[in-house]
């Protein structure tokens, strides 16, 4: 049984599959703090200070206390009954900067991999076969007489 489950680990797509989760969240990681140590103080800089993590709506007030509330999360411990809209705006910028990210991640790796490949001489054209080449002669030497 240890013998078919070392096989079923070591087949390739698994190798590859537990690379490219570790990979992956390592990834998300460092987006992570791409996002919240540079993109997001560039947005509120440039949208005036505004912190899109804690914009929300109250739907409903929570029965320990009743709005306004300050932060999503005084609301949130009110219990009142809140819709994030600036939580989801957050994760729709950091998915078009993962996938930005990416996009240059595979286009640099495609250059890359058409680098390595040798540029190959476009083959000669065959040589004509002989008795087309005396043909041909012929036809010239018949040409030429006859002008």
């Amino acid at each position: 049984m240890f013998k078919e489950f070392r096989d079923f680990i070591n087949k390739g797509n698994m190798l590859d599959l537990a690379i490219g989760v570790v990979v992956g969240a390592a990834f998300t990681t460092l987006t992570g703090a791409f996002m919240s140590s540079v993109v997001n103080p560039l947005v509120g800089m440039i949208s005036g200070g505004a912190d899109f993590s804690n914009k929300f709506i109250v739907l409903k007030d929570g029965p320990k206390a009743p709005a306004p509330y300050e932060t999503m999360k005084a609301a949130t411990d009110a219990g009142a009954n809140v819709l994030a809209y600036g939580s989801f705006i957050s994760a729709i910028v950091n998915f078009l900067v993962v996938m930005l990210v990416m996009f240059f991640v595979v286009k640099a790796y495609n250059r890359m991999k058409e680098f390595g490949k040798k540029e190959e001489a476009p083959a000669e054209a065959p040589a004509k076969p002989e008795d087309v080449a005396l043909l041909e002669e012929i036809r010239d030497l018949l040409r030429n007489k006859a002008s």
